[in-house]
């Protein structure tokens, strides 16, 4: 049986939490999204992925008017890109020390809090998506030089990192870093070394992209035949085994899976009760790994 909590920030919760990106969906349903949120704090969600550019701030509207204080639900944000509802893309990055700031006061706006518990700087070093260019190439010093200014003034509890790599990683410890989010999967595990890093650490690892197949060409658990098969042993979905190989694969991994589907949002928080034994494990293991590592734009 795995464990079903582990540490993060200076907290200790339940492993399965919650991504609001998919509260989008329900952008014309607010009471819809509302009510799902509700629910997953009654199913035993503790801690809440979210970030000022989900559907140009509809997100931490939600949480905003879904959260109790007496829910205890550690809020979990990220800076290092905008909203832009003009744009090409619906976000814009915003790398630069001020815009790390102006966000982080963008989100205790929305979030109508006085500090966020943990702030994710999100570099885009790697994983799928865009890179930063021109002078949105800021040297990593700069941001935590903000980002621990912040601390310091009360406006973030703790750090954390998302898309880095090793190296971005080591170099950034001595400023504290409370988690490590970044793209990883039973199909793209590229991030062995800095998974290993924050086990050693103490670091929370929160995969986002959990399944893979963020973009198009990119690798999917639930394409492989080995997972359908573990699946059909254990009478769960594909999905619930990718999730559930993610939590037994080391003791720090926090999982955010995102809906806006109530029975879905169930099937979620019910992988911490999968049991994966040795050879479910071993079948699962020796899946290839593949890059998701694929820039796009």
């Amino acid at each position: 049986m795995i464990t079903t909590t582990a540490s993060l920030a200076t907290r200790t919760v339940f492993r399965i939490g919650y991504g609001a990106l998919q509260l989008e969906r329900l952008h014309d349903r607010r009471g819809e999204a509302v009510a799902l949120l509700r629910r997953a704090v009654e199913l035993g969600v503790d801690h809440v992925d979210t970030a000022e550019f989900y559907g140009f701030g509809f997100a931490n509207d939600v949480i905003r008017e879904a959260l109790r204080p007496e829910d205890d639900v550690l809020v979990v944000t990220k800076v290092g890109a905008d909203p832009d509802p003009g744009g090409p893309m619906p976000l814009r990055l915003a790398q630069r020390p001020e815009q790390l700031r102006a966000s982080v006061e963008d989100n205790l706006r929305s979030l109508g809090v006085e500090r966020l518990a943990v702030v994710n700087l999100r570099r885009l070093d790697t994983g799928p998506g865009l890179r930063p260019e021109g002078d949105q190439v800021v040297d990593l010093d700069d941001q935590l030089a903000v980002m621990t200014a912040l601390r310091d003034e009360g406006k973030i509890g703790a750090i954390g990192l998302s898309s880095v790599t090793v190296g971005v990683l080591r170099r950034a410890l001595p400023a504290g870093i409370a988690c490590v989010q970044n793209a990883y999967s039973l199909v793209s595990r590229d991030d062995e070394d800095i998974l290993k890093l924050c086990v050693a650490e103490g670091i929370a690892w929160v995969p986002f992209f959990p399944l893979g197949g963020a973009f198009p060409g990119l690798p999917k658990a639930t394409d492989e035949p080995a997972v359908h098969a573990v699946a059909e042993s254990l009478g769960v979905t594909p999905s619930q085994v990718g999730l559930a190989w993610l939590l037994h694969h080391a003791p720090n991994v926090l999982l955010i899976p995102g809906t806006a589907d109530p029975a879905h949002l169930e099937a979620n928080i019910a992988v911490g009760a999968i049991t994966l034994d040795a050879a479910h494990l071993a079948t699962l293991d020796g899946i290839e790994s593949r890059s998701n590592d694929v820039p796009i734009g």
